[in-house]
């Protein structure tokens, strides 16, 4: 159904004597289909609230360019309201929920890319490490040098284990992924038996996902890390 619409995907099912008392079965996901047979999808991951006009543009971008693209409501989950973090193994859940609405369509699983922004893009970078998808994506993605929070290993110790082409892209200023760490996880992923690449922006104009910025040299480096995903997508998911 080409156009954008929300949807619900199921969770999958876990062991009877782990399960919690309360457990969620499904997660909603908005979903933008193309207007053509699709060339394979891509979930989104990211930790916001409310899908904004720029991320929603972003989406339609990549629908635009033949992919299925389906975002969970990661927040769906949180009760608290000034909670800003997702991250968990009930973030992977709602991965493989958006996968498996993907492969329940028919689309196969090296078509189907992950592109996470924030400790979401750490999540899609984990993703890339241990499922068999086509491609990864990380904006922003911190953890890389110490594991966040309910996160097992630091991404840097688990770099040579990726499965899927990866491409971090990062900010030069931002504090929550210093330069060092960025050129430390470069050469991480070097070391993997698949192709990566580690792009640092100066300043903070790398977000794609954000309110466009007003002078155009934040605009253009914008526009470059955006055209830096669709070619990522282009040439991985095959």
């Amino acid at each position: 159904m080409p156009g954008t619409y929300d949807d619900v995907a199921p969770l999958r099912p876990v062991d009877a004597d782990t399960a919690a008392v309360a457990r969620r079965t499904a997660v909603p996901i908005t979903v933008v289909e193309p207007e053509r047979v699709a060339r394979g999808g891509i979930v989104v991951l990211h930790e916001s609230r409310e899908f904004s006009p720029q991320l929603l543009d972003l989406m339609r971008a990549l629908s635009f360019e033949g992919w299925i693209v389906v975002a969970p409501h990661l927040f769906d989950r949180i009760a608290d309201a000034q909670r800003h973090e997702v991250f968990g193994d009930e973030l992977f859940d709602d991965f493989d929920a958006g996968f498996d609405w993907l492969t329940g369509r028919g689309v196969f699983p090296d078509t189907i890319g992950v592109l996470g922004f924030d400790s979401a893009g750490t999540a899609a970078f984990l993703v890339a490490a241990t499922r068999p998808i086509g491609a990864a994506v990380s904006v922003a993605a911190p953890g890389i040098s110490e594991p966040l929070p309910d996160q097992n290993a630091a991404l840097i110790d688990i770099a040579a284990d990726l499965q899927a082409p990866w491409l971090g892209i990062f900010g030069a200023d931002d504090p929550a992924t210093p330069p060092e760490a960025v050129d430390r996880l470069r050469e991480a992923t070097a070391k993997a038996d698949v192709a990566s690449l580690t792009i640092t922006y100066p300043g903070l104009s790398h977000r794609v996902d954000r309110p466009d910025p007003e002078d155009e040299a934040a605009t253009a480096i914008r526009i470059d890390s955006q055209t830096r995903i669709y070619d990522w997508f282009d040439s991985n998911l095959r």
